[in-house]
């Protein structure tokens, strides 16, 4: 099984504001194109960093199925 390299980062834009995004990346791991990001900002790293790995295992779940 295979699944789509996938990269999630969490950003600061704004001191207090922070934001997921989940990248799909090339065999090295540099991001070609944002697949996936938050709607809304999280008021803490903490927060954004659960709400992004929440979605990456969603997208790995699509994938499961997609390739089924």
């Amino acid at each position: 099984m295979t699944h789509q390299p996938l990269k999630l980062i969490v950003e600061e834009p704004q001191p207090g504001a922070f934001v997921w995004k989940l990248q799909q990346t090339d065999a090295n791991g540099q991001p070609m194109r944002t697949v996936r990001e938050c709607e809304s900002p999280a008021d803490s790293y903490e927060a954004a960093l659960a709400s992004g790995t929440r979605a990456l295992q969603a997208a790995l779940r699509e994938g499961e199925t997609s390739a089924a």
